[in-house]
């Protein structure tokens, strides 16, 4: 394997990791309902295309930070769920 097809090859092996971790939290908020799970599930597929577009566009620097807003996103909305869940299991 060459060295510039070694970063595109582990993007696509993060990016198919973090969606089967996506779809095993879709499983669990099937069976529980539990808002949570469903934050999770929607967490880890934002933070999938996130790596995906990240190993697709490697070379255009432009987009790197544009990129993380997809981060960002995930990563708030666990947070958010977090809060809300122990926010509603105090009431």
């Amino acid at each position: 394997m060459s060295a510039t097809a070694l970063p595109i090859f582990l993007g696509g092996v993060f990016t198919a990791g973090l969606g089967v971790i996506g779809l095993f939290f879709l499983h669990f908020w099937r069976q529980a309902r539990d808002g949570l799970f469903g934050a999770f599930a929607v967490a880890f597929w934002l933070m999938a295309l996130e790596q995906a577009a990240r190993a697709l566009l490697r070379q255009i620097s432009e987009v790197e930070g544009q990129l993380y807003l997809l981060r960002l996103a995930a990563f708030s909305l666990i947070l958010f769920a977090i809060v809300r869940k122990n926010m509603a299991s105090r009431y």
